[in-house]
């Protein structure tokens, strides 16, 4: 919706702009505030602009679900089975028979908020009510994130079309889209909010980076293929894009998109709404020639800008690579970004560019995530030690992973000792060898031989629980559980290692993580009888991992996996059509 008869509708309901269908959804609940002081024509102008004054400068209202009871209608009274009545006391409760009103919430239409608990505990002598405050998140992927438009939290007076006004609200109005929040309107925001004063900020997952103008931006496609500079950064989400630009040799000078200007001369805020920054530096520059050989510049502390040279435009930026430096209190502490530049000729109409972000806490060692934050289908699963009252040190293969024995393809397992491939996240696997054992092998040496092919010269204590799980966070790491099944004889060889991985979906049911939250491995050995001088026997040996995704069911009514057909509820937009 849009265009001057969109502007008219709004202003005649009091209601500043248009909104969109944008994912994710951000709208408010208005309520209303009327000053009949300040809408009443007869009042004086000195107290009607007190009025709005008061009303601009007022914080927006916050719903205390604890404090609100719907069925408290007797004033100083104590209503019959009403568990919210402040009224009531115990020895009322002890007389109910049930909670009228279970649950107390806010706006449903929100995505996450507090829910007030009410139930009566009748096992009890005397029977007590029970209190809960608890955070529910609506399933529904149509939901409201958060109450962020300030203008609906107070009444506005409209300002309706004439001939005077009407050039003005054409421009504001007029496109197919416009701000939400017009000049006009603007709040007093020098006025300092009491709930911020002791109010600490730092970053958190998903949140956007800010910078000194807006945010850091990381260009993506949206609707097609072609980039929108409007995406935000999310502070420790991996992310790499690729979309396609349009240019021309005879205006690279004067597109903001392809020039390293445009991606380093904001700087960063340190954590949210500080005046601390972090300036944007350059770690690298690798210039791409036409035919696509590539050479990466010594000096990297130049600034190349565009440049029409001999029918050819050079230092176009072809890629970005972004990468944060963060503390574990949530603040950036350095952003450093490597391009890639090439040039075009006149025949060139559109170029692709590629982006990317990532994140390293400072003072560890940057290890490959297997998720950011669940696990990943096919990525590997992430292991490591916990030496006496210190954190987790990962693994000390390549990659700090999980592994079992890798099978060959003469299946020889004295060929095969040291193979190892790591355990993938999801894939449940089997892998083994063969073992020729003769009359002259002793019982301890040939048990040592076969712990260390089927476990790895050294076995993991813990797994990460996450794929993205700091090693310093230890609760975040799941510890291995061994099992051992024998029988009862003088020689017990391993002949399998059984690991199994229980994973379960964590989060919300619209976007659930991969969460593991147990690991075993099962040793099982069989007996090694002695063999004739000059016999031989071959026996298997076998490693297998399995996954099992012990989730809870979905609460009914709720569908785990929302479908594409999903509908709004049918006023979510009142009252617009």
């Amino acid at each position: 919706m849009g265009g001057p008869g969109a502007a008219a509708m709004a202003a005649a309901l009091g209601l500043g702009a248009v909104f969109f269908l944008l994912l994710p959804l951000r709208a408010a609940e208005p309520s209303v505030e009327l000053a009949a002081s300040a809408a009443s024509p007869a009042a004086p102008p000195g107290i009607r602009a007190a009025a709005r004054a008061r009303t601009r400068s007022r914080p927006a209202p916050v719903t205390d679900v604890a404090k609100l009871c719907v069925c408290d209608l007797l004033v100083a009274q104590c209503d019959v089975n009403c568990c919210c009545d402040s009224d009531c006391s115990a020895a009322d409760f002890s007389l109910f028979t049930t909670c009228s009103v279970p649950i107390v919430t806010g706006d449903s239409r929100l995505c996450s908020q507090k829910a007030a608990i009410y139930s009566l505990d009748v096992e009890a002598d005397p029977p007590e009510r029970i209190f809960k405050l608890i955070d529910q998140v609506n399933p529904s992927i149509f939901c409201i994130h958060a109450t962020n438009y300030k203008q609906a939290l107070s009444f506005s007076s409209p300002e309706m079309p004439a001939s005077e006004n009407f050039d003005q609200l054409l421009k504001q109005f007029g496109n197919p889209s416009f701000s939400a929040e017009p000049d006009s309107w603007n709040m007093n925001t020098d006025a300092p909010n009491p709930s911020d004063a002791n109010e600490t900020y730092r970053y958190k997952y998903g949140v956007p980076i800010q910078t000194v103008d807006a945010f850091l931006r990381l260009p993506s496609p949206v609707v097609s293929s072609w980039c929108s500079d409007v995406n935000p950064a999310g502070f420790l989400v991996n992310q790499a894009t690729k979309c396609t630009r349009s240019v021309s040799v005879e205006k690279c000078g004067n597109i903001q998109a392809v020039s390293m200007l445009f991606y380093i001369n904001s700087s960063i805020l340190a954590v949210p709404k500080s005046s601390q920054m972090v300036n944007i530096t350059v770690q690298s520059i690798v210039v791409q020639s036409l035919n696509g050989m590539r050479t990466l510049l010594n000096g990297s502390d130049v600034l190349r800008l565009p440049l029409i040279l001999d029918e050819l435009c050079i230092n176009i930026v072809l890629g970005v690579s972004y990468h944060i430096t963060y503390t574990d209190a949530g603040e950036i502490i350095e952003a450093a970004a490597s391009f890639v530049l090439g040039a075009i000729n006149k025949e060139v109409l559109s170029i692709q560019q590629s982006f990317e972000i990532s994140f390293t806490q400072v003072n560890t060692k940057p290890v490959p995530l297997s998720g950011n934050p669940g696990y990943v289908v096919g990525l590997p699963i992430r292991a490591g030690f916990r030496p006496q009252g210190s954190g987790i040190i990962q693994n000390t293969n390549k990659y700090s992973q999980l592994t079992i024995l890798q099978s060959t393809s003469n299946q020889d397992c004295l060929a095969a000792q040291g193979t190892r491939t790591p355990i993938l996240f999801g894939y449940n696997m089997i892998s083994g060898c063969k073992l020729r054992i003769t009359a002259d092998m002793k019982c301890q040496p040939l048990t040592q031989t076969l712990l260390d092919l089927l476990k790895g010269q050294s076995f993991p204590e813990y797994v990460a629980s996450f794929g993205n799980s700091q090693a310093q966070d230890v609760l975040d790491w799941v510890p291995i559980t061994h099992l051992h099944t024998s029988e009862q004889s003088s020689c017990q060889i391993p002949v399998s290692l059984e690991i199994e991985v229980k994973w379960t979906k964590y989060g919300s049911l619209v976007n659930p993580q991969a969460r593991i939250v147990n690991v075993t491995a099962t040793i099982t050995t069989t007996t090694a009888k002695q063999l004739p001088s000059g016999r031989e026997r071959t026996i298997p040996i076998i490693s297998s991992v399995v996954f099992t995704d012990i989730s809870s069911p979905a609460e009914p009514g709720y569908k785990a996996w929302p479908t594409i057909n999903a509908k709004l509820p049918f006023d979510f937009f009142f009252p617009f059509v």
